[in-house]
């Protein structure tokens, strides 16, 4: 089974390569072909996978290239984790939504938006290719915004198009772990959009055990999210929420930490990275021992503005290592063999939320087999949830037609429309800003 990664040449790619030297079965990728657009970054990271590679039997081919049709071509399964205008797109996506005083994260408000403005083009670019060279593929997308792009892409190839994000996953885990429950046992009442969903009920055996959490304070202060959030707040709201509503939840607080820090993470990822792919310039280095140093920094300092901001204190070591690259495998083995599973996925809505219609892509439980992943029904979001979730998928619907008609005003509109922009005329200098720093905007008039 062949599998093509669209951004190949990402710092990421090695977790899920990794992952794959772990899958024994029958039907396992036997073939990995990696894309980029940068054959330095393409070379850097096939390197770290042949060190990997060396300790396993039988593992993955891999083969890179930088022609798309050719790395589409006879894959049975496309990964998608590209980032337009690289990790200096996304720093000057900070620095530009920071001077206008509102928050500049790559998939959550002003930045988010620029994110998906410049994305969403070259989205519907590949989901066009991929019908037409690989039209049985499977096409997995990591690409944020996941959510928006996961649509985007979806009006092309319809449910063979799924999107996957970590954070659910860790969150359930941590929940289920402080609870004392297996998180392969727990069923985790998750609903929402990407990056903007709630955990409401952990049931196993039937039981909810989600309201002996909340009534905890220590419980609650023993693990992420309850810190960053607090105690009172988790119980005021009666669930636990993904840890990117904290960029909502306390909005003020985290842009006045972001434009305090000496460096955004967009500044801090792009050099820390630049380090690394030179580093692996030099032929005797062990990219493999300078990819995992790398990677501990990067994790151990997520969301550290957050974090800081609520007193929440360091990560745990078992928050540190990953979690997406689960998610893939699980989807491709389950859809590859039928080995039928429950993953919180990115799908067309098809009913499973009542507040959105057929064709929106929510976050949700997903029943996964050879068919796909199809959405199960969620009851009903409370009203602060559901008014929430409405505004942000408007947001993104402003996204979808600002690229598809080239139009500036769909783009202001996009801004203006947010709940983290508070004003029209910010809007309107945000996308002046952003047209000005990011060439793959030039579309919009």
């Amino acid at each position: 089974m062949r599998l093509t990664i669209l951004g190949g040449g990402g710092f990421r790619v090695p977790l899920v390569y990794g992952a794959l030297l772990g899958d024994r079965g029958e039907g396992r990728v036997t073939e990995v072909v990696l894309h980029d657009l940068d054959a330095a970054r393409l070379s850097a990271v096939h390197r770290v996978l042949a060190e990997q590679a060396a300790a396993a039997p039988d593992a993955p081919r891999v083969r890179t290239t930088t022609d798309l049709d050719e790395a589409l071509r006879g894959a049975d399964f496309v990964f998608s984790a590209i980032r337009v205008g690289g990790l200096e797109g996304r720093a000057e996506d900070e620095r530009v939504a920071l001077a206008e005083g509102v928050l500049g994260q790559e998939t959550v408000g002003a930045g988010g938006i620029a994110y998906g403005l410049r994305t969403v083009p070259v989205a519907d670019d590949i989901a066009r290719r991929t019908a037409r060279l690989a039209p049985g593929a499977w096409v997995i997308n990591f690409t944020n915004p996941a959510g928006l792009v996961t649509e985007a892409m979806a009006r092309h190839l319809g449910d063979r198009v799924i999107g996957i994000c970590d954070s659910p996953v860790g969150l359930g885990r941590r929940i289920a772990r402080v609870l004392g429950a297996d998180p392969r046992e727990a069923w985790i009442d998750y609903a929402g959009l990407n990056h903007l969903g709630w955990v409401r009920a952990v049931r196993v055996g039937g039981r909810d055990l989600l309201p002996r959490l909340l009534d905890d304070p220590a419980l609650l202060g023993s693990f992420e999210e309850g810190r960053l959030f607090g105690a009172d707040w988790l119980r005021s709201l009666g669930a636990v929420p993904n840890e990117y509503l904290h960029y909502y939840y306390f909005n003020r607080e985290t842009v006045r930490a972001y434009q305090q820090v000496e460096q955004t993470r967009g500044a801090f990822l792009r050099d820390q990275q630049a380090r690394f792919y030179r580093e692996l310039r030099n032929p005797d280095a062990s990219a493999l021992d300078a990819w995992n140093r790398t990677r501990a920094e990067r994790e151990a300092t997520y969301m550290a503005e957050n974090r800081e901001t609520a007193g929440a204190g360091e990560r745990e070591a078992d928050d540190l290592s990953g979690g997406y690259e689960e998610v893939a495998l699980a989807l491709m083995r389950a859809i590859a063999r039928d080995e039928r599973t429950t993953l919180i996925l990115n799908v067309r809505n098809r009913g499973a939320l009542s507040a959105l219609d057929a064709e929106a892509v929510v976050e949700v439980p997903c029943l996964v087999g050879a068919s796909g992943a199809h959405p199960v029904a969620a009851d009903p979001l409370p009203g602060h949830a559901e008014a929430l979730v409405r505004a942000v998928k408007a947001v993104d619907r402003e996204v979808l037609d600002a690229a598809a008609s080239s139009t500036r005003a769909a783009a202001v509109r996009a801004f203006a429309l947010h709940p983290l922009v508070d004003s029209v005329n910010v809007a309107r200098r945000l996308v002046d800003g952003y047209l000005q720093v990011h060439p793959g905007l030039a579309y919009l008039r």
